[in-house]
């Protein structure tokens, strides 16, 4: 069932309804049936009892405040780096650049990646290496919050992989396999939208119409409306829906990545995030699997009448394109770092 707020005749608020996953319930069979019907329908469902409590959740969004409140001089010392950690200012990211014309997105953010020691010879993988904090004693166990939430987060994915590994004909651990998400790319991604009312005819968004990248996507929200989806980036005019936050829940969503190797069976939605005046706060957990894995076609999604409709390609190749593709040249921000 739709909500919708009508105003006369006009549809002011049309929010689409989302199956639910309860990672504690013991029927599997009962998880896996409506995982495959999102999947299949729009690509985006909750997770509900996925054991990150209530309480840590608010410490992980009291400490993103924190940082976000700082003075952009503050933030600008720990900006992006080349390996995608670190700050992201307001306008950073192009995700939808046959609409977002003369500008980006209006949020900024802070990616955390997989912690791994510079003189470690898996820091010359593109997506591994150091982290970038911001200076200790600037804000009390901020890095220990973020790490032990990055840690937790990553345990959900996995629970949801073996979900979404059944409802594909696989066997259950098919991604816990160590060159999979034994050794994931797995980024953490705070974000906060500061109040700017989108106006899509004017190209103006909290966050430009895209798909995800990678495997699967957590997010956490606050109370405020904000996202998207459009269940048919084909349709003229594009229908677009909001989906309403669930408090201690994660809204979860495929990404293309998985949507490629499952010879388009499962999608990967268009979704994109709209201001409407209020500050916004979530929180985003990209989960790919490891550089070195080959993303080819399932064996369960293929057949004679159905061939691959992609070519193999590792992930490091697919994931740095992407990135790429939607992220400023790091040479504009040089002005703020002299």
């Amino acid at each position: 069932m739709e909500n919708q707020c009508q105003n006369g005749t006009e549809t002011l608020l049309k929010v689409s309804t989302l199956n639910c996953i309860d990672l504690s319930n013991p029927d599997i069979h009962q998880s896996v049936s409506l995982l495959k019907q999102a999947c299949l329908d729009c690509g985006f469902f909750y997770v509900i009892n996925h054991g990150i409590s209530q309480e840590f959740m608010d410490e992980v969004f009291g400490q993103s405040k924190s940082f976000f409140a700082l003075p952009l001089n503050e933030k600008m010392k720990v900006l992006r780096n080349e390996k995608h950690r670190g700050y992201t200012p307001v306008l950073d990211e192009l995700l939808d650049p046959d609409n977002q014309v003369h500008v980006g997105d209006y949020k900024e953010g802070y990616y955390i990646g997989v912690e791994v020691p510079e003189d470690d010879p898996e820091a010359e993988k593109p997506f591994y290496g150091p982290n970038v904090w911001p200076e200790d004693g600037l804000l009390p166990g901020w890095r220990q919050t973020m790490e032990k939430f990055h840690h937790q987060a990553l345990e959900v994915a996995k629970a949801v992989a073996r979900i979404i590994a059944l409802a594909l004909g696989l066997e259950v651990d098919f991604f816990d396999k160590p060159e999979m998400l034994g050794k994931p790319i797995a980024t953490l991604r705070l974000l906060h939208y500061g109040g700017q009312v989108s106006d899509p005819s004017k190209g103006i968004y909290g966050a430009g119409a895209h798909s995800d990248y990678g495997l699967i996507t957590l997010l956490a929200t606050d109370d405020v409306m904000g996202l998207q989806i459009c269940k048919d980036k084909d349709a003229k005019p594009q229908i677009w829906e909001y989906v309403a936050p669930v408090k201690g829940a994660f809204i979860v969503n495929l990404g293309d990545m998985l949507e490629r190797w499952s010879n388009c069976i499962f999608k990967s939605t268009l979704h994109r995030v709209l201001g409407n005046g209020q500050e916004r706060y979530s929180i985003a957990y990209f989960v790919e699997p490891s550089h070195d894995c080959l993303v080819e076609c399932l064996p369960t999604c293929k057949s004679e009448n159905n061939p691959p409709k992609f070519p193999p390609i590792y992930c490091a190749t697919y994931l740095s394109q992407r990135y790429k593709d939607t992220h400023a040249e790091l040479s504009v921000y040089k002005k703020h770092q002299t």
